[in-house]
């Protein structure tokens, strides 16, 4: 063989971001689960335990089932499971009557959120007041905030959503853990800026920071190589989110699910360096796995 032709064959160096992967609340709701389902015990978690088919089909081998709220509602008996995204009041309420037994996983993150959002609005109610939320509708940490409020807070997705607030009344804004600070910010001003004189607005910053700091990280992650796998659930926001941030500084960023979602394409021009990174719902067993497989390439 020529010395050209081992040039060509040469291992292509692929980095694993060590800050990528399950942030703290996902850690602590999958060792939740292990230590349960260890037990040889089945348990039943309400909605994908993380935005991960991967990681969610691991644990069901292990004997975890996934259900909804209506599966909830015909549950006899049995272990239910409240994943780190949080739930309302209803669904503890329903747990309470059937008398099932309960493992709360709930992120303390979202927890003490949770108790914010439902302490404003009862202070809220006094005056005629508003609660605000900027978060994703239909997602599960959003739908277990709202309940904080018999589901009367006014979910704000963008900016332009602020329209949907009076501003005549006072109004408390919160967010998703998860969202972007700057999107955050701009609601906040837009809700300032369209309040009438002397209408209260009070702002609370509840973006997490060991998930919102990671955009950054990322993008300077995602800048130091040629090309950039992004590993993420197909139903994650936060995963959207910091592949977009990746791609903002590097276009040659691509969103996969898992191994099989690589392209040959992506590495016909011999890159010299790749960097796998993903999502706070992202296991690290996940992404040596696609390492492994583009140094096959």
């Amino acid at each position: 063989m020529s010395s050209s032709d081992n040039k060509n064959r040469q291992t292509l160096h692929v980095e694993i971001d060590d800050q990528s992967g399950f942030c703290f609340g996902v850690v602590r709701a999958i060792s939740k689960a292990e230590e349960e389902l260890g037990k040889n015990e089945t348990i039943y978690s309400l909605g994908d335990i993380v935005h991960n088919d991967m990681e969610v089909e691991r644990l069901q081998k292990m004997g975890m089932k996934t259900i909804d709220h209506h599966d909830l509602e015909q549950l006899e008996d049995g272990t239910v499971f409240f994943r780190a995204h949080g739930e309302p009041p209803e669904s503890y309420k329903t747990i309470k009557e059937k008398k099932l037994k309960l493992i709360d996983a709930t992120c303390p993150v979202v927890l003490r959120l949770q108790k914010k959002v439902q302490a404003a609005w009862e202070e809220m109610k006094k005056k005629r007041g508003q609660v605000a939320i900027f978060g994703k509708i239909g997602h599960a940490e959003v739908k277990g905030l709202s309940g904080q409020t018999n589901h009367e807070a006014i979910i704000l997705e963008k900016e332009e959503d602020v329209r949907l607030v009076d501003p005549s009344r006072p109004v408390v804004l919160f967010s998703q853990t998860t969202k972007s600070p700057v999107i955050f910010n701009n609601i906040a001003d837009a809700l300032k800026r369209r309040a009438m004189p002397g209408v209260e607005v009070r702002v609370h910053d509840t973006i997490c920071r060991q998930v919102s700091n990671r955009a950054p990280h990322l993008r300077d992650f995602a800048s130091k190589h040629d090309v950039v796998i992004f590993v993420g659930g197909a139903k994650s926001s936060n995963a959207r989110a910091l592949y977009d941030a990746c791609f903002s500084v590097n276009p040659q960023t691509h969103f996969i699910s898992s191994p099989d979602d690589l392209q040959p394409l992506w590495f016909a021009a011999r890159p010299t360096s790749t960097g796998v990174c993903g999502a706070t719902s992202t296991p690290l067993w996940l992404m040596e796995k696609v390492a492994e497989k583009i140094r096959t390439f």
